[in-house]
């Protein structure tokens, strides 16, 4: 999900498995046990927290480094990239102008890490059921004029349910854009959002919302994306008036420079580290609604999955 996200209440259950980054420093200081340490930002959906688990837990366990979770949203993250507290962003949404602003300088301050093998995707998104009461709804042309069933008692703008107010979208600049008769509403977090559609979803009740591709809940809720024109290049670019669609994403890794200079067998393993949309919704799936330790669901994942993560190891491990 580009572009958004501060740790929901999630975050805090994989941070609190590892110590959180308190000096600057690279990849091959010694920690407190004497391993090597690695710096991983912690942005805040489940679908991340799903990536740095597994890879903490092979760095940790394969490779005998010490890992440090920097819990923060996706822009501190990249600052911390730029200030050495960070080593790695393992999943970035794009975010050209923060690659522009620290990677194209005379020395670069951050470098790509190549792609996670996530494809990503925003929209909005209604039950099925609510598509089959009202065919047409899932798209712009046949939202326009039904805004009224997602609100309130049945009066005033429809809701478009959001999830952390600090999450970046494009959401108001469609409602503008296409003349919607919608506001959009903050739940507060991932997991508290979609604590929300599960209500109205059971319930069978009218709800539209913003959301994104990999999540795990796809598997349990069925969906619908509602059909906007398709991205093309810049038509974004006035926050307030974006006549388009979101853009799809291949997901990737962002490095700070230094660590790749500095990183050795750590780097090349999240250099290496490209997994499906469905492994990671696996792994979510297991934190998010089984309530597993992130640690518990990385290590089930990896006794499942020998074939995928041996590939990723450095040569000689």
């Amino acid at each position: 999900m580009p572009l958004y996200r501060s740790a929901p209440a999630r975050a805090a259950a994989l941070a609190s498995a590892v110590l959180l980054a308190t000096a600057c420093g690279s990849a091959e200081e010694e920690g407190r046990a004497g391993a090597p340490q690695v710096r991983i930002a912690l942005n805040g959906w489940v679908g991340y927290q799903a990536d740095a688990a597994v890879v903490s837990y092979l760095l940790e366990e394969e490779l005998g480094y010490q890992v440090e979770l920097v819990e923060a949203d996706e822009e501190a993250s990249w600052r911390g990239l730029a200030d050495g507290s960070v080593d790695v962003i393992l999943e970035n949404w794009g975010h050209e102008d923060l690659m522009e602003l620290y990677g194209d300088t005379e020395r670069p301050l951050v470098v790509d890490g190549g792609p996670t093998g996530n494809d990503g995707r925003i929209g909005w998104y209604l039950p099925e059921y609510l598509v089959e009461e009202h065919p047409g709804i899932d798209t712009v042309d046949g939202l326009l004029g039904k805004e009224d069933l997602f609100a309130e008692g049945g009066e005033g703008p429809g809701r478009l349910l959001a999830a952390d107010p600090s999450f970046v979208t494009q959401d108001q600049g469609m409602i503008n854009h296409f003349g919607l008769d919608l506001e959009i509403e903050h739940a507060g977090t991932e997991e508290k959002q979609i604590e929300r559609v599960r209500e109205a979803y059971e319930k069978e009740e009218p709800v539209l919302f913003y959301f994104y591709e990999p999540q795990w809940l796809f598997e349990d809720l069925d969906l619908v994306k509602v059909e906007f024109p398709e991205y093309v290049e810049l038509c974004e670019i006035d926050p307030d008036d974006v006549g388009c669609d979101y853009p799809e994403y291949e997901l990737n890794k962002v490095f700070s420079t230094a660590f790749t200079e500095t990183g050795g067998p750590a780097h090349e393993l999240i250099e290496n580290w490209t997994w499906t949309n469905e492994d990671q919704n696996k792994v979510a799936r297991m934190i998010a609604e089984e309530g597993r330790d992130p640690e518990q669901a990385a290590a089930a994942w990896a006794e499942e999955n020998p074939d995928v993560w041996r590939k990723w190891l450095p040569e000689g491990s």
